[in-house]
């Protein structure tokens, strides 16, 4: 999953973040410190990743809120600033880890200790939080960032074991197209890896779906183009094989929505802001869009922790 192509879907995907703050769809003052790029992107990228980014926020606060002392777990994180957004908004996290493989992390990283802000944010103000640097990780606290091999499980739990994660506690796992770039074994082998080790987790997918049809053929083509090879597609088919990718993982339970449910389920004063913040002369390019994306959540023994299946709602 490390090939140059597929890293740089992580550039691009920042610098549209960069674009949708810009104009004001959400705000994160990390950002700013990982991309420095301004390039404006069409109303429909940008109300695709405000969709996207609100609402991954909703589900992983409603999660914090429920299950008390938790983990989070962000695969493939890349650019992600999930951790300063939730520690400017008051919450409190045990224990958080990046994922990545070394490429983008080393990069992250020496963004990081050139950035006083982000060093602010992930410094805790407890005795001994020190952070701890090498090319590839960090270790804080209460943040981690590790270079791993997202195929090799072995690896990465060599790596979370140096993160001190604990097994008994819930435990969210964030994947924003990852999975997609990993072949069926792999993806399988990691997700029954997860689901047989932590006593209870909850995941957040978000990646392609519906890629059967002629808009989906048109972005595979156009990916593959650009060196990124679907090496997972058979499970962005549609709505049922994204779930039971999940199920027949291990989960108790799974749920999914395409990114035109979740713009249609978010509050609707975020929508009216949002849609003043552009004119759209025609939507029909934006709904082929999020038809063509999807949000999935699944679990495993959540109840035994006090929480239960959430959405974004």
């Amino acid at each position: 999953m490390s090939s140059d192509a597929v890293i740089a879907t992580n550039d691009d995907a920042t610098i549209c973040k960069r674009s949708a703050v810009d104009m004001g769809y959400w705000k994160d003052e990390a950002l700013a410190s990982l991309v420095l790029s301004k390039t404006r992107k069409t109303p429909e990228i940008n109300r695709g990743y405000f969709s996207r980014v609100a609402s991954i926020y909703r589900l992983v606060e409603k999660f914090l809120r429920m299950s008390g002392k938790c983990q989070i777990v962000n695969l493939g994180a890349g650019f992600d600033t999930l951790f300063w957004r939730l520690k400017a908004d008051g919450h409190h996290l045990d224990c958080y880890v990046e994922i990545d493989v070394s490429p983008v992390t080393s990069k992250k990283i020496a963004k990081i200790r050139n950035s006083k802000a982000l060093l602010t944010g992930i410094v805790s103000g407890e005795s001994g939080d020190d952070i701890e640097f090498n090319v590839s990780d960090l270790h804080s606290q209460h943040f981690h960032i590790v270079s791993a091999d997202l195929s090799n499980t072995l690896q990465v739990e060599a790596k979370l074991k140096k993160c001190g994660v604990n097994y008994g506690l819930p435990t969210l796992f964030l994947s924003e197209c990852v999975l997609v770039y990993l072949d069926t074994p792999s993806s399988d082998s990691l997700l029954k890896w997860i689901t047989s080790s932590f006593e209870s987790c909850f995941f957040v997918n978000y990646e392609q779906v519906n890629l059967d049809d002629k808009f989906g053929a048109v972005m595979v083509r156009n990916l593959h183009s650009c060196g990124c090879v679907l090496a997972g597609i058979d499970s962005c088919k549609d709505k049922p094989s994204q779930t039971l990718r999940f199920l027949n993982s291990g989960c108790t339970g799974a749920h999914i929505w395409t990114l035109n449910e979740v713009y249609d389920g978010l509050p609707r004063e975020d929508i009216e802001r949002i849609e003043r913040l552009e004119f759209l002369d025609e939507k029909e390019l934006l709904v082929q869009l999020l038809e063509h994306y999807c949000l999935c959540t699944a679990w495993k023994d959540p109840k035994k922790f006090g929480f239960d299946e959430i959405d974004f709602k």
